[in-house]
């Protein structure tokens, strides 16, 4: 059989995730893509990471321009969140396949409004790039659950903490700590863990939050803790914070009627029918992955577990939880999918 003709691809966004892990991933795989052109806001990053290619592209600060081109049929969005949904919009307007970042929008008001957009482009392919949803380790952790090895799931527990200090590169992106992007590093982190929250136990129906702010260079908050109601009936515990660090690597504990699950990142704990086994699982490699499945939905019409609808039900469980914090009440999670 042929080999299929490489999928031409501009990069829109020429960022940290662009650079360090967008472009490896595309690399990793092989022919699938060939990347014809790239866009940023600055023409100078357009073309310094251009010339990182192996295969000359198009550097251009003109998005019109780079959506007009005869050889882009796909764009691969990696910009700030606050322009991403009208970077969507025109990408759509087009004709181009879209891969763009997570969140998928700001809110749950402005991503609707894109479901409804999309709805006028359904021979588009659009995929939102969330990860942890081709995450080997989040993928077994739901099949282990599914399977009933740890019985009926009773009780999650998630405390995660980050140090997001002018050490970590993504300090310096200046709308995450602007005060005016919704949550902050709370809703540009949380949506990952929504999904695999999501993934692994069902659906979140309801949050009861507390939230607040330890460093006031991390606006409008740095630190959330929120009970969750999963509709399955499982009760959970999540609590994020970028104010500090611990000194050892965050778990996601499920304790069912008969075993428990602990999760982490390359690796599961398995405790069921009295006996405990450790599962080691490959390295973090979801943004690869979920490249190759855009690849074959465009070519080969496959199904992939990132269409748009569910990533705003992602900002849909965070967007709850910030306004439980904000109102002091529980509060439904918004049904999108």
């Amino acid at each position: 059989m042929p080999a299929q003709t490489p999928i031409r691809l501009a990069l829109i966004g020429a960022g940290i995730f662009a650079r360090d892990m967008h472009l490896p991933a595309l690399a990793a795989l092989g022919d699938l893509f060939h990347i014809t052109a790239v866009y940023s806001r600055t023409l100078a990053n357009a073309e310094a990471l251009a010339a990182r290619l192996p295969a000359p592209a198009a550097a251009s600060d003109d998005l019109d321009a780079i959506l007009a081109r005869d050889d882009v049929e796909a764009v691969n969005i990696v910009l700030p969140i606050p322009q991403l949904p009208d970077a969507v919009r025109r990408a759509l307007d087009a004709g181009k396949h879209i891969i763009s970042e997570k969140p998928v929008a700001p809110d749950v008001a402005t991503g609707r409004a894109l479901l409804a957009h999309y709805a006028g482009h359904a021979d588009r392919v659009w995929m939102v790039a969330e990860n942890y949803r081709y995450e080997p380790t989040y993928l077994r952790a739901a099949e282990i659950v599914a399977s009933g090895a740890i019985g009926r799931p009773g009780v999650a527990v998630w405390p995660i903490q980050i140090d997001m200090t002018p050490n970590n590169k993504y300090y310096h992106t200046a709308w995450r700590r602007s005060g005016t992007f919704p949550g902050g590093f709370l809703l540009d982190g949380g949506v990952h863990h929504a999904a695999a929250l999501r993934l692994i136990l069902g659906e979140i129906a309801s949050v009861s939050a507390l939230a607040g702010i330890i460093r006031g260079d991390l606006p409008p908050w740095d630190t959330l803790h929120a009970a969750l109601a999963f509709a399955s009936g499982v009760s959970g515990v999540y609590s994020i914070t970028f104010a500090h660090a611990a000194p050892w690597s965050t778990a996601l504990d499920i304790v069912g009627d008969a075993g428990a699950l602990r999760v982490r990142l390359g690796a599961l704990e398995l405790t069921s029918g009295g006996a405990a086994q450790r599962i080691e699982l490959p390295a973090p490699r979801g943004v690869e992955e979920e490249l190759r499945a855009f690849a074959a939905a465009i070519r080969d019409g496959a199904p992939h577990r990132n269409p748009p609808a569910q990533a705003v039900q992602d900002v849909a469980v965070i967007e709850a939880m910030l306004r439980s914090a904000e109102t002091g009440v529980r509060t439904d999670v918004a049904r999108i999918v």
